[in-house]
């Protein structure tokens, strides 16, 4: 009677184990929803994604939450936003206290999946191997018979970035037969680049293809939930790194057998589901199909399921660093709207980053604006942004046209501020000192920045979001509060203080002693900012001597300081010297600003 207990048991177990899923969850890289035809884009070749689309179920309203794949990729792994973790800037690999956030696939492997991953992970994160949490970053489509339930995934790179430089001539399709984003000028080099990235999506739904013709072969596709979707939008200029439609909107297309019917989001397959789906809610969706534990530190919301949430109201987003190129952006959405953020407005959105300059697109386009050959929307990348950007999207895919200032729509702008300014708070926004300022007194309190910008008495968000919100009314009517608070006893006061009064220069005049006093501040960032201040003012000996004293003493400032002189246009041979002696690192980004410049960081002391 006892053997046939134990047989009972183990029979129970096998048939609960088979009750789960599989999961084989299907990436690319950097194309946003217009790279593929299942989304409407006449001239894209993705036969493949599109077939998948029929026989399942495709979002509309999917966005990632951070516009490139290092962010993006740290807020899937874990389930929070990298915003909130410190892991936001491009290419950082901050740590997080990885004895209180779990990787997914540990807690997939808790509920007894076996997980694989191939290959991509570049989490961005510090403390521990990317590849540690997987069981096998091998695909082996026997051992995945043998190990069911599995969670595999399966990225392709053929739609990266990278793919779209070189030689985009020899593409034999039609360069006419583009659909040109609104932004971009009408340039043969620029369609010809359009042709020669369809081409690489081809090849990337090529490897889809080969995935789910694998998976019908080992006879796993009954068994088996298939989820399509970029890790980011792209990849033209313009797209990629920002925070527009075309950076975050992206495809995803899930496939649910009928097996699993209970789980369909929609009556009948070749459905569109109109579902506002953010990045960070995929990580706690899959975690609970495969009937794994969701902990509470998850940010997201189950969207797909017996226990789907209440859909949410907006998508958040988020841009700092991009590789060398400093900038600071949130954005907030609807299903309509789109409001954006720019916390650094004097930062022109097309800045030269390196490797965005490799693309002829791009090279093509920089060189048609200097000619002055671009107009209103096709030269605005190129100029410094507003304080404040509101886009209808269902009106304006290509987010060209700010309403912020038309009185029609102050209801929305409104709801959508407060509702960005709650997430903010909600997620513990580690964005609002500048990057390396909030490294520098993480590192002094001995706490990761996780962990920093959840102790209210050493990070006072709310005071930065307060005196932020005052530096981008941009109104001489707060000149009085801004004095105030750049004299508070908090650095991180003083410098969104000496934001605002930097934003006022351009309407009204500032007193020389206000700013003598912020040169001398313990800050970097606000010493900095403050000598931009001084040369707004006509005082150019003084910032440039402060600049070069910071870059001489290798100031935790470098890379910002770097981006400020090459924004004013001032001539970089002023700066040479102090530049050559900077021993900053910042991950490797002020040599290539250095780079930028003209000085060869290979062989210190000499220049191109």
């Amino acid at each position: 009677m006892y053997k046939i207990f134990i047989l009972t048991a183990l029979l129970l177990g096998s048939l609960n184990a088979q009750e789960q899923p599989n999961i084989l969850w299907l990436t690319s890289e950097d194309n946003n929803i217009n790279w593929v035809g299942a989304y409407g884009n006449p001239h894209a070749d993705t036969p493949n994604i599109d077939g998948l689309a029929k026989e399942g179920f495709l979002y509309t309203h999917a966005y990632a939450n951070a516009p490139v794949c290092a962010p993006s990729r740290s807020t899937w792994i874990t389930g929070v936003l990298a915003l909130s973790m410190g892991t936001h800037p491009m290419r950082s690999r901050y740590e997080i206290p990885h004895d209180i956030i779990k990787y997914y696939p540990d807690l997939l492997k808790d509920a007894g999946y076996y997980c694989s991953n191939v290959t991509k992970t570049d989490y961005n994160i510090g403390g521990r191997s990317d590849k540690d949490c997987w069981d096998s970053n091998k695909l082996n489509w026997k051992i995945l018979k043998q190990k069911q339930p599995f969670f595999q995934v399966i990225n392709s790179t053929k739609s990266h970035e990278s793919k779209a430089f070189g030689d985009v001539t020899k593409s034999k399709r039609d360069p006419q037969n583009v659909t040109l984003a609104k932004y971009h000028p009408d340039i043969l080099t620029i369609r010809q680049n359009y042709n020669h990235y369809h081409d690489a999506v081809k090849s990337m739904d090529d490897d889809i293809g080969k995935s789910l013709a694998d998976l019908e072969r080992n006879g796993l596709v009954e068994n088996t939930i298939v989820i399509y979707n970029s890790d980011h939008g792209g990849v033209l200029p313009r797209s990629k790194r920002f925070l527009f439609n075309s950076g975050t909107h992206c495809p995803l297309i899930i496939r649910i057998p009928k097996k699993f019917k209970h789980l369909w989001p929609a009556a009948k397959t070749n459905a569109k589901v109109d579902h506002l789906v953010s990045f960070v809610d995929m990580t706690k969706t899959w975690l609970s199909l495969a009937g794994a534990k969701t902990p509470n530190y998850l940010q997201g919301n189950v969207f797909l399921g017996p226990k789907q949430e209440k859909e949410r109201p907006y998508h958040f987003s988020f841009r700092t660093r991009m590789d060398e190129r400093c900038d600071n952006i949130r954005a907030i959405r609807n299903k309509q709207f789109l409001y954006i953020r720019n916390y650094m407005p004097y930062a022109p959105w097309g800045q030269k980053l390196t490797y965005l300059w490799k693309m002829k697109a791009t090279q093509a386009w920089d060189t048609y604006n200097k000619e002055n050959k671009t107009n209103d929307i096709t030269g605005r990348f190129f100029k410094t942004k507003p304080m404040e950007e509101l886009y209808d999207t269902s009106r304006d895919a290509d987010n060209i046209n700010n309403l912020i200032n038309q009185p029609e729509y102050k209801e929305i702008i409104q709801e959508l501020r407060t509702a960005l300014n709650n997430q903010q708070k909600a997620i513990y926004d580690a964005g609002m000192l500048p990057e390396s300022e909030i490294v520098e007194k993480a590192k002094e309190a001995k706490l990761s920045i996780y962990e920093y910008v959840r102790e209210p008495k050493l990070y006072k968000l709310n005071d930065y979001l307060e005196t932020s919100d005052i530096a981008l009314q941009n109104d001489p009517i707060n000149l009085s509060i801004l004095i105030d608070k750049s004299k508070d006893t908090e650095s991180g006061v003083r410098y969104w203080a000496t934001i605002g009064l930097f934003n006022l220069q351009d309407t009204i005049s500032i007193n020389p002693v206000i700013i003598d006093s912020l040169l001398n501040d313990e800050s970097h960032h606000i010493r900095a900012m403050a000598a931009w201040m001084a040369y707004k003012n006509g005082d150019k000996v003084t910032a440039r001597n402060t600049w070069n004293s910071l870059l001489k003493n290798n100031s935790y400032a470098s890379l910002k300081i770097l981006n400020i002189i090459d924004w004013i246009k001032d001539d970089p041979k002023l700066y040479l010297d102090s530049m050559k002696a900077c021993n900053y690192n910042h991950n490797g980004y002020v040599n290539r600003m250095k780079e930028q410049f003209g000085i060869n960081t290979k062989n210190k002391g000499k220049t191109l």
